[in-house]
């Protein structure tokens, strides 16, 4: 208990000081200037091209490539895994005890 007290009575103390001791900190507005850059957003021209690629000889080419070109395992349908959760649930071990609370 006697810790409890002291331990309040230390942050009490400390939250009165620190609001005793605003006065220092100004109440006036801090207004931001942003640093100017002469060249900043400044106009010039483009640079020439430059090919990254280790040959010149790539392919390029654009457009959507159809569904059928990226062949996917045909998902089973409901009944089929009903059927197959069904048949796992008759092999699964029964309980031997039966609680009824009363």
């Amino acid at each position: 208990m006697k810790k409890t007290l002291l331990v309040l009575s230390l942050f009490m103390t400390t939250a009165a000081f620190a609001q005793y001791n605003v006065g220092y900190i100004s109440a006036q507005p801090q207004i931001y200037h942003a640093p100017e850059h002469p060249s900043h957003a400044g106009f010039a021209q483009m640079a020439t091209a430059q090919n990254v690629y280790p040959s010149n000889s790539y392919a390029f080419a654009e457009g959507d490539r159809p569904a059928s070109d990226f062949p996917q395992a045909a998902s089973p349908s409901l009944g089929d895994v009903a059927r197959e959760l069904k048949k796992e649930h008759t092999f699964v071990k029964k309980s031997t005890i039966v609680w009824v609370n009363q």
